[in-house]
């Protein structure tokens, strides 16, 4: 008589591991982020201001 409900070993689940906390530090990318920030709106603000003098 076979045996009713019973999985071969590949297809049954493991016991999921204890879970992991991912608590990232995105310090230094606001950083880069303000720097870039910063430059853009000084090359776009000297763009304007150029833009006048030149004609």
């Amino acid at each position: 008589m076979a045996k009713k409900n019973k999985r071969p070993a590949a297809v049954r689940m493991a016991t999921p591991a204890a879970p992991v906390e991912f608590n990232p530090d995105y310090s230094t990318v606001k950083k880069d982020l303000a720097r870039i920030g910063i430059l853009a709106g000084t090359f776009f603000t000297a763009l304007i201001v150029l833009s006048f003098f030149i004609k």
